[in-house]
């Protein structure tokens, strides 16, 4: 969950650098947005890949290191398009609390 954090923690310093507008907070809403769902991309992904963990695939065709790799990948995907359709909801939440932050720091 660190890449999470340190997704957040890049973001804010990032957002923290713009000019503020009357209207939102600051001079670029998309790119609030975008690092919300970045870092709700990052928590689906951690979440999604716990899950995947437990699960043994064996037989003939299953197993091995590159099913390994490939799983993470996939589950990268699923991310993203989870996040796409909407995600978990938490994107949100997180740049209401971007914005609280904001208004803390000027």
């Amino acid at each position: 969950m660190d890449a999470g954090l340190n997704i957040a923690s890049s973001a804010m310093t990032a957002l923290q650098n713009q000019p503020l507008t009357a209207q939102t907070g600051f001079k670029n809403d998309a790119a609030m947005d975008k690092a919300a769902k970045e870092f709700e991309g990052v928590f689906i992904t951690q979440f999604l890949g716990s899950m995947f963990a437990g699960i043994k695939t064996d037989g003939p065709t299953g197993g091995g290191q590159g099913e390994e790799m490939f799983r993470s990948m996939m589950v990268d995907k699923y991310a993203e398009g989870l996040v796409k359709q909407g995600g978990f909801g938490l994107a949100s939440s997180i740049k209401a609390q971007m914005l609280k932050m904001q208004e803390a720091h000027s």
